[in-house]
């Protein structure tokens, strides 16, 4: 892994290193356009790209949010939907029940009839059977409609605090969608001014020592790849420049990078001066 990071650094050096060796044709285009120029050129384009990172990161957390909100809505409504289910399974149970307590009563009146007429006390203890068998199954279906309705209620409670929470969340969801709609109508606005700039600068970076740059960017964390010295420190990795090397950053005779992370380097003179415009 050292071994990868220690190719990538140099690489990043050879190729900005490169970018200052071309054709005739395109070397005499270059020097028209000094160190310095190209220094406060990838200076801004790295501030430039920083703004835009950062207006597509907050464009990207809102859709995340709404993308979560509307799963959220999505599996309250399923939860509700198999509630109302369960509701109509319960309901129409205790429909069975009631119906079995009517098939049950009315065997239980035949049966007493027919227990007025036996002949013999066979007959009359086989009827008896059935007349407690059949008090017990209204006994157990009233059992049966008591559990079934105490279920409807937690159900009827359950379903009652899903659809506030639902109402709620899709609450949420309008909220965030206007906010996504309106930052979306804004940042677009703003990426495509700052994409504009972005263009200009390039212009007056040749082509290699700009594949450098966004190579670097692609690797360098938080995408800096353009970065100012700070306490004798690359501004990126925070190791400590040799004053030698400081001493070339601040003469903006050549490109110099970080021998540690690969980062280009500029001085506060640069900095200033594009801050300044």
């Amino acid at each position: 892994m050292a071994k990868a990071a220690s190719k990538t650094k140099k690489d990043n050096i050879e190729e900005v290193a490169q970018s200052q060796v071309n054709t005739t044709e395109e070397a005499d285009e270059i020097l028209q356009v000094s160190i310095e120029q190209k220094l406060k050129a990838l200076y801004s384009l790295q501030q430039i790209d920083t703004q835009i990172d950062k207006i597509r990161i907050i464009r990207g957390e809102l859709p995340l949010e709404v993308e979560d909100l509307e799963d959220e809505i999505a599996g309250l409504e399923t939860r509700i939907e198999k509630y109302v289910l369960e509701t109509e399974e319960l309901n129409q149970a205790i429909e069975e029940k009631k119906n079995t307590m009517v098939d049950s009563q009315a065997l239980i009146k035949k049966y007493e009839e027919q227990q007025m007429n036996v002949r013999n006390n066979r007959e009359y203890d086989s009827i008896t059977k059935e007349l407690e068998y059949q008090n017990l199954e209204i006994q157990l279906c009233e059992k049966r409609i008591k559990e079934y309705n105490f279920k409807l209620d937690a159900i009827k409670q359950d379903i009652e605090k899903s659809q506030a929470f639902l109402d709620e969340r899709k609450n949420d969801l309008d909220i965030k969608k206007s906010e996504l709609t309106d930052i979306v109508a804004e940042t677009e606005k703003d990426e495509k001014e700052l994409l504009e700039k972005s263009q200009e600068n390039q212009k007056v970076i040749e082509e290699r020592l700009l594949t450098a740059y966004h190579r670097i960017r692609k690797n360098a964390r938080n995408g800096l790849a353009v970065v100012q010295i700070e306490r004798d420190a690359c501004g990126g990795c925070f190791n400590k420049i040799p004053p030698q090397h400081q001493l070339d950053i601040r003469m903006h005779k050549k490109i110099i990078v970080c021998e540690y992370c690969g980062r280009i380097l500029v001085d506060s003179g640069i900095v200033d001066e594009v801050n300044a415009e």
